[in-house]
């Protein structure tokens, strides 16, 4: 097993390169950098997509020469933008800034934000905590509910509690989550019925000055909406992946035999069954949480008004906050690689039957 753990924290290098490299060559032929974002802040424009809508309505009337370069920078000087691409760091060519990049990110330097002023590595341990909050309760909730039911629907496979349950999951399943969460805040946030739930925040103005015991119930009481609208569609593929797991394992000889020896049914469901069936489910359980950890609702964030990773990398890509985009794209591959391994190192766990270093062979 070393040998296979080994393989793959080696094979993380060219595949992290691999994808720095397909980005930042993307973002070469993406229109609008940081230069071209901060000339149309300081012309009142706001965002430099707005600019590009000006710039065609008013293209008959331009010439050549004015629609060369930045595309809103006509009649500053070139100094000026000069200053602008050094400050950026846009002054050199790709190749020597894309080298200059990974040799930074080698040393865990991940730069600073072009428009924030705050060091890229503060920014998302800033952000983190609702993203955490998000994908770890989120996914706790989904597993603690899916796993006895799917269970319990593989035990009355074809009942009618089969049939009710596989409605209600499979309508929650086609439920949109922001659609969902808006639905909470008209209905308990104070939108048009009852204001039960805080409407924006991860936790209360007076958080400091509350107790061990008060913070606790502040923050889960502004998580709740939040953590709902992120669950509800989570339940269907977790709950009739459990359920098929034990049915099929159900089925199989070692079940019949251990029945007509007379093993009792909570015996052969979470002694002989439980292992094997389990296997897909409680072995994918990382991949699952950095699954939605990275795909932190930006939609939900910004419904709640959190402020989390989601938005972050939103509003990173659309003001080209380009160590923003890189940095966090590079400390997030990395965490998926790490975690990939980690769930092969879980699948042993749960079967010690499983050997990736022959399969591998």
């Amino acid at each position: 097993m070393s040998a296979y753990i080994l393989r793959r924290l080696l094979l993380i290098i060219p595949t992290l390169l691999g994808i720095m490299v397909i980005n930042f060559t993307l973002v070469q032929f993406v229109p609008g950098g940081p230069v071209e974002q901060m000339i149309a802040q300081m012309q009142g424009q706001g965002d430099v997509f707005e600019g590009f809508a000006g710039a065609g309505e008013d293209a008959g009337a331009s010439s050549a020469e004015e629609l060369e370069g930045y595309a809103g920078a006509r009649g500053l000087p070139p100094e000026f933008i000069e200053e602008l691409e050094a400050q950026f760091g846009l002054d050199e060519p790709p190749l020597e800034r894309f080298f200059g990049m990974l040799w930074d990110y080698m040393r865990l330097d991940f730069g600073e934000s072009y428009f924030r002023k705050i060091g890229v590595t503060e920014l998302i341990l800033e952000k983190m905590p609702v993203s955490i909050s998000l994908g770890l309760w989120s996914t706790l909730i989904a597993y603690l509910v899916s796993i006895p039911l799917g269970i319990r629907k593989a035990v009355k496979d074809g009942t009618p509690f089969d049939h009710w349950t596989s409605g209600a999951i499979i309508v929650a399943y086609a439920i949109p989550g922001f659609l969902f969460a808006i639905l909470l805040l008209v209905l308990l946030a104070g939108g048009s019925y009852l204001q039960i739930f805080p409407l924006r925040g991860l936790t209360s103005e007076n958080w400091e000055e509350l107790s061990l015991l008060g913070k606790v119930a502040d923050y889960f009481w502004h998580i709740a909406l939040p953590v709902a609208a992120s669950t509800i569609s989570a339940f269907a593929t977790l709950t009739l992946l459990t359920k098929n797991s034990f049915l099929d394992e159900i089925k199989k000889q070692y079940v019949i035999t251990a029945r007509a020896k007379g093993a009792s049914e909570r015996r052969l469901l979470y002694g002989h069954v439980f292992r094997n069936a389990m296997l897909i489910v409680i072995a994918g359980f990382p991949a699952v949480f950095i699954g939605v950890f990275f795909t932190g609702s930006l939609i939900i964030e910004t419904i709640f008004s959190l402020d989390g990773l989601g938005r972050l990398g939103f509003e990173a890509a659309v003001a080209r906050d380009y160590p923003v985009i890189f940095g966090t794209l590079f400390i997030f591959g990395l965490i998926g690689l790490i975690v990939g391994i980690i769930s092969d190192l879980m699948y042993v766990a749960v079967d010690p039957r499983i050997d990736f270093e022959k399969r591998m062979g």
